[in-house]
């Protein structure tokens, strides 16, 4: 008898590519990123899922030793994409631990403050989740190349799956602008590295031109299943509190495909009936790379771009390509977006190290984000509030050595050197 646990549901032809705008279906067999309108697409299913995927369901496939059940983004399947076991490309990811710091709640003026870290991943970010499924659809395709732009997590996650897989991953990176650790994982699980002279978003409109015209597949946020794996984030986040939603989730907001794919998935996690309420989304963006911040000070009335500067390298983009789906996650949730200076991130960040967390630059605008929202008073010191830190504290080793006053002393090799190191 076949175990109920291990099988992967069939292909359901009731999964289809949507049109954000015009509403058009296409088949999830297509390889395309926009609709003939020229809007993003998303994955939509018919709602069967919801009566398969319940939370008993979940419940015992946290004790599967299937890797796909150990998977938490494969875990979620009915929700997240139909496939053949065979095709899928997993390490597993995700499973990434809920933590909370007094310290970090006091920092933040708050008394209820979590902390979801994505860079327990395996390589270092929440990349993984969406890279899984990307590649996934890929292999399912029986595609060869596959290419991203990007500030550094994209191109590592996507080497070491497509590594996994044995297909040929080409990233475009901006030329000088991406930190050593993440360019050595790149180089490392074999990707050809195209340094492009210009920035992030010159960088992605090469790999875009490229993909459409050379054959590559692209995995950049524009790609729809990407969305469909960073979903997880979220129903791994809310199964972790027994389904009782915080009132806050914060997220760094670059290129914003976290910000859409968690307005997403807290739709369809609502509509499940996992939850009965939909918690506010704060997405928070760097003050030198704002474009989603300035569009919502204008009420959404102009989608803007912006010449992107940031210590946060991962949110260093100055054009994000997921404007219209964050849009609507934003309003869907009565959500805020907020900007925080390079100063106010170091210092979250400083924060959060102090703490044992660690993270990268980028992780830390949530935390500087909450700060900032709670003395305006937008986010209440009584509220619950989960932030997501997206990447590793050794994903950008060069802002951390560059922030702190703490330098590395070299002594003789004598105990009195060691207690005049000490001030002892």
């Amino acid at each position: 008898m076949t175990d109920p646990l291990i099988t992967l549901h069939a292909p359901d032809l009731s999964e289809r590519l949507q049109c954000v705008a015009c509403t058009a279906s296409f088949s999830i067999s297509e390889v395309r990123y926009h609709c003939t309108c020229g809007a993003l697409l998303t994955v939509e299913r018919d709602d069967a899922w919801h009566q398969t995927l319940t939370r008993a369901l979940l419940a015992s496939r946290q004790l599967s030793h299937n890797p796909l059940d150990q998977s938490g983004v494969w875990s979620f399947r009915e929700a997240i994409l139909s496939l053949p076991p065979e095709h899928i490309v997993t390490h597993p990811e995700g499973r990434t631990r809920l933590y909370e710091r007094r310290s970090l709640a006091d920092f933040a003026g708050i008394e209820q403050l979590g902390f979801k870290h994505e860079g327990e991943n395996p390589t270092g970010s929440f990349k993984d989740r969406g890279m899984t499924v990307a590649v996934s659809q890929a292999k399912h395709l029986g595609l060869d190349y596959v290419a991203c732009a990007s500030t550094g997590n994209t191109s590592a996650s996507l080497a070491a799956y497509a590594s996994q897989a044995g297909m040929r991953a080409v990233v475009f990176l901006p030329a000088g602008k991406i930190a050593t650790s993440k360019l050595a994982q790149a180089v490392g699980y074999g990707a050809t590295c195209l340094a492009v002279q210009g920035d992030f978003d010159e960088a992605m409109g090469l790999v875009q031109e490229s993909a459409s015209k050379l054959g590559m597949y692209l995995v950049n946020s524009v790609n729809p299943f990407r969305l469909e794996g960073q979903k997880s984030i979220i129903f791994e986040l809310l199964a972790q509190r027994n389904f009782e939603a915080p009132d806050w989730i914060v997220v760094p907001a670059g290129n914003l495909g976290n910000t859409s794919a968690f307005g997403k998935a807290l739709r369809e996690a609502h509509a499940a009936g996992w939850i009965n309420r939909l918690p506010r989304l704060a997405a928070i963006q760097a003050a030198g790379a704002n474009p989603f911040y300035l569009s919502y000070a204008d009420e959404f009335s102009h989608s803007y771009q912006v010449k992107a500067e940031t210590v946060a390298t991962a949110i260093r983009i100055g054009a994000p390509v997921n404007y219209s789906k964050a849009k609507r996650a934003i309003l869907d949730t009565l959500g805020v977006v907020a900007q925080v200076t390079d100063q106010e991130i170091m210092q979250a960040k400083a924060a959060i190290d102090r703490s044992g967390l660690g993270c990268e630059p980028a992780s830390a605008a949530t935390l500087a984000g909450v700060r900032q929202l709670v003395q305006a008073g937008t986010i209440k010191a009584s509220d619950d509030v989960v932030c997501i830190l997206t990447g590793h504290m050794l994903k950008d080793p060069e802002a951390v050595l560059a922030a702190t006053s703490l330098k590395v002393k070299e002594i003789a090799p004598n105990l009195q050197a060691v207690q005049a190191a000490l001030g002892a």
